[in-house]
């Protein structure tokens, strides 16, 4: 399972951009040459992530296609297959550029109210009084 080593980067630049605060949700960008399943992706992160700010965040992936370029007929498409053949002339001699990328987008940042420990009470927040 690949998904490990993925979500040990993202977890990474989660961290970084957290700055320490705790992570309710992570946006991840995987190139589709990648081949990330996004259960595997999400158990792997969960994994992870146990005892740091992304502790129970959940983790959205889109998933973005390659570009497939025929050498024959000159046809350029987006693609989620690493086999592809040209979708205009069903030729193999493609070239294929792109997809492996992995982002992270953008993260989530929990509610006070959403951190355990935390009753917002000293904020004077009406949320937080019982």
């Amino acid at each position: 399972m690949h998904e490990i080593g993925l979500a040990e980067a993202v977890l990474e630049a989660v961290e970084k951009r957290a700055g320490g605060r705790r992570v309710a949700r992570a946006k991840v960008r995987a190139g589709a040459l990648l081949r990330v399943v996004e259960p595997s992706m999400d158990q792997a992160f969960r994994l992870v992530a146990e005892g740091t700010v992304a502790e129970g965040a959940a983790v959205e992936l889109v998933v973005t296609p390659a570009q497939v370029t025929c050498r024959s007929c000159g046809h350029r498409d987006g693609t989620y297959d690493p086999l592809a053949v040209c979708p205009s002339c069903g030729g193999g001699d493609v070239d294929l550029s792109g997809g492996d990328e992995l982002v992270l987008e953008s993260i989530e940042i929990a509610e006070a109210r959403d951190v355990p420990g935390n009753s917002r009470r000293d904020r004077g927040d009406p949320a937080g009084s019982a």
